[in-house]
């Protein structure tokens, strides 16, 4: 099935953000409760959003912590980067006439503060971030918000993410789902339409 429009999730499938987002939370939670646990403690946390995050490691105020969060996330942002072919990817897509877009699990200021400073804004027409839609990831308003904003159809879209998260996203949406495995982990228990295993495999689908 050809796609017109194409959604892109960023932290792990569009932007490499693991090294720093699990550094930020390991220290985070280091700083509130003194607690040293493991890098590899943190990985089922990736990609989803504070909000949700530090209530499920303990921690009441949300707001601290995500305060905390983002000073210690600053301090590894040397080490963000993009996947190797993904700039290539979303120039041909673009080319070929597919609308891209973005739903994700920043804020507008990480959005900012992250992937605006790779200079690819200018190729995806509409931005979802976390504050942009009632509830956020796994559940379906920040699709439903992009198809609102769109006038996207369901069968013509298609989101492309790294997560359980992602999936639950757009299947409870409605729309079909394409997993980045090369940014995901135990990628074989996530419900698909594709596994995509390079990103040049989104190619494939339009």
């Amino acid at each position: 099935m050809s796609y017109k429009h194409i959604i892109f999730d960023i932290d792990g499938t569009m932007l490499n953000t693991e090294t720093a987002d699990m550094l930020a939370t390991q220290e985070t939670i280091f700083q509130l409760t003194g607690e040293k646990k493991s890098i590899d403690y943190f990985r089922f946390t990736f990609g989803i959003p504070n909000s949700v995050v530090f209530p499920q490691l303990g921690i009441e105020d949300v707001e601290k912590a995500s305060l905390m969060w983002a000073e210690n996330y600053s301090k590894h942002h040397s080490t963000l980067k993009l996947f190797d072919g993904i700039q290539d990817v979303l120039n041909v897509l673009k080319s070929k006439g597919h609308i891209l877009g973005i739903v994700t699990s920043k804020s507008r200021r990480e959005f900012n503060a992250d992937f605006a400073t790779f200079g690819l804004e200018h190729l995806f027409g509409t931005v979802i971030c976390v504050d942009d839609s009632p509830r956020p990831k796994p559940n379906p308003d920040p699709v439903l918000e992009y198809l609102k904003r769109t006038k996207a159809e369901k069968s013509e879209t298609i989101y492309i993410g790294d997560t359980a998260y992602d999936a639950q996203t757009a299947h409870s949406a409605g729309i079909d789902f394409g997993l980045a495995v090369w940014g995901a982990h135990n990628w074989e228990q996530i419900k698909a339409e594709y596994y995509l295993k390079k990103p040049d495999d989104i190619l494939n689908l339009v």
